[in-house]
């Protein structure tokens, strides 16, 4: 008898590391303090809370495919045409759609040294091949990554701000990094952090959007709007790109109680207003203080520091990690971004902050 032969996988998906989120829990810890995956410290509004509860009560109804209801409250609060937005089950399936619909086997796409590990996964997904554009102080290089396209080059991925530096780009370079691709490659901006920034020369995406052919950008419920385990996100498209999505998500990719839960949010601001005055106080006080405890820290944009250790003398990110996990602290190891000797650090409650500072003030030898 010839041997069994189970099915393969298309070439190159062994390749493909899968991606790993930052730890949720401690074993032997009944509760921690998890500052690991950029969540808001306010949870979600309490009208996307109402609307959920709501919402269970037909779990048998299937939602509506389109997301009718969920668009065009996003078109209503950013001005934006309804039928150019695409709703999906997190950014990431928007991200991955994307690369689906324009990246095959013999094309290129391009994302910047320390982005989004998503962006390989999805490349490396399609059958293409990822090109890795270093950046300069931690930050996107515009002509580094024009220097790495190709005539095989079909997407370039940019995080705006950045995940894990939480540096940005202003809008200028944004806007020269289009002007210096070629027409047919597709630039996708991912602002998933957008809503925490409050620079003057930042734009997320929408005027490039609104004035190019070959721009997306994509935005997520799952950080100032604490929606997270809900896995919402929504990109602004041209309609060409709009259409392409559409006819190759999920009839019914986002569920009815995300819906709801999206439209009730969207409706609060006062709710986001609060994170965000938060995230700018804290962020900046956070930061000081790390600094004044010998900590190197990159300068952040959006609702996360990324936090440099020496590396030496006891004091290696490995070993910082052991310690605040002793605390029942939960930070985000960030080696498969390239930083050893770092720790993500989300900025939570005024609580967990301080609890944060004092455990790392020990670690240090501040006290």
């Amino acid at each position: 008898m010839s041997a069994k032969r189970a099915p393969a996988p298309r070439p190159g998906i062994r390749g493909i590391a899968p991606y790993v989120p930052g730890k949720a829990a401690l074993d032997g810890a009944t509760t921690v303090i998890k500052l690991s995956s950029n969540e808001t410290p306010f949870g979600p509004s309490p009208r996307a809370v109402a609307a959920y509860l709501k919402a269970v009560t037909s779990l048998s109804r299937y939602p509506d495919g389109s997301a009718k209801g969920l668009r065009e409250a996003i078109g209503k609060l950013y001005g934006l045409d309804a039928a150019r937005i695409v709703c999906g089950a997190g950014s990431d399936e928007l991200l991955n759609l994307l690369a689906q619909a324009y990246l095959g086997p013999g094309d290129e796409a391009i994302y910047t040294e320390h982005g989004f590990l998503v962006y390989k996964i999805a490349i490396m997904g399609a059958g293409a091949k990822p090109v890795v554009a270093p950046e300069r102080n931690l930050t996107a290089d515009v002509d580094a990554i024009l220097k790495r396209v190709t005539p095989a080059t079909r997407m370039v991925f940019l995080a705006n701000p950045n995940n894990p530096t939480g540096t940005y780009l202003a809008i200028d370079e944004v806007r020269r990094l289009r002007a210096g691709l070629p027409e047919d490659v597709l630039l996708v901006l991912d602002a998933a952090y957008a809503e925490y920034v409050r620079a003057n020369d930042y734009e997320a995406g929408i005027e490039l959007v609104a004035t190019t052919q070959n721009t997306a950008m994509t935005r997520t419920f799952s950080k100032i709007y604490g929606l997270a385990s809900l896995r919402l996100g929504w990109a602004y498209c041209p309609p060409d790109i709009a259409d392409a999505l559409n006819r190759i998500r999920g009839p019914f990719n986002v569920s009815g109680p995300a819906i709801a839960s999206g439209i009730a949010a969207l409706g609060d601001l006062a709710h986001l207003e609060v994170a965000v005055a938060h995230n700018e106080i804290w962020r900046e006080r956070m930061r000081e203080a790390l600094s004044g405890l010998g900590l190197k820290v990159t300068p952040s944009a959006a609702n996360f520091l990324l936090v440099h250790f020496p590396g030496k003398n006891g004091h290696s990110a490995a070993e910082a990690d052991r310690f605040l996990h002793s605390k029942h602290i939960i930070l985000r190891k960030v080696e498969e971004y390239g930083f050893p000797e770092a720790l993500r650090l989300t900025i939570g409650s005024e609580a967990d902050n301080l609890a944060v500072l004092d455990a790392l003030a020990i670690f240090m030898g501040e006290s």
